[in-house]
């Protein structure tokens, strides 16, 4: 089976928006789901519905595929399955490194999503000489005076960081010296890369907050009805918009 380090996904070359690539996963996600209770086909208003994105939009995002469906059909389930992995380069195996094996890089190397998704947690690497070789999810931590070599080793293109804020970027510096091209970030900092490296940044805080930003202007909206206001506009005029139209969702930039 081949690894991350000698074959790429072809989406950039083949010019399929970003905004589209960010979807698949979750079309590829209902998919499975449907895929693991038998159903053979399904339409794109069924699969739009179980994926949380309207059926135009998913039709446009499957046309980039060259994936039209059949009308009065639908789509192939199993096909676009296979489809979409291959776009995402899931059909093939990659090595994962996590540094930070903390309460949050415990948790990761535990996740049993992992392997059935096409990745493959190669090590679990730690600042801290007390960690190394205690086992974690059944793989001993390694030391990080051991990192370039793992990476070399291992032939790995992801590196997940879950450290500290302050460990972070000395941390990304020596993944990318050593080969590493993407990165997803669990630490609250924000990670300066050169171009050629993707980062993907997963803060739970933001994403808290922003929930709380909700919660207040529903609040605010129920006052202002119960007291016999007009409720605040909904409008989306004037809001910054994604490639598609959209309000940009919550994404990890």
């Amino acid at each position: 089976m081949a690894t991350g380090r000698t074959h790429r996904p072809a989406t950039r070359s083949r010019g399929i928006p970003e905004a589209t690539v960010a979807r698949l996963p979750l079309y590829l996600r209902a998919l499975t789901a449907l895929s693991e209770r038998s159903v053979p086909t399904v339409s794109s208003e069924e699969l739009a519905a179980a994926a949380g994105v309207n059926s135009a939009k998913l039709r446009k995002d499957f046309s980039y595929l060259g994936s039209y469906g059949t009308r009065g059909v639908g789509y192939d389930v199993e096909y676009l399955v296979y489809q979409i992995s291959r776009e995402l380069g899931l059909t093939q195996d990659w090595p994962v490194v996590i540094v930070g094996i903390g309460n949050l890089g415990a948790a990761l190397a535990n996740y049993g999503g992992f392997a059935s998704r096409g990745f493959r947690v190669a090590a679990l690497i730690d600042a801290d000489p007390a960690m190394a070789g205690k086992p974690v999810a059944g793989i001993p931590v390694q030391h990080t005076d051991e990192l370039e070599k793992i990476i070399k080793d291992n032939g790995v293109s992801i590196g997940v960081i879950a450290t500290p804020a302050g460990a972070a970027q000395p941390v990304c510096d020596r993944l990318v010296a050593a080969g590493v091209t993407s990165i997803l970030n669990f630490a609250p900092t924000v990670l300066s890369v050169p171009d050629g490296v993707d980062v993907r940044k997963v803060d739970l805080s933001i994403e808290l907050q922003i929930l709380a930003f909700h919660e207040q202007r529903k609040a605010g909206e129920e006052t202002a009805a119960g007291d016999g206001a007009r409720p605040a506009a909904t409008s989306r005029e004037g809001v910054d918009q994604g490639p598609d139209g959209d309000v940009p969702a919550v994404m990890p930039a």
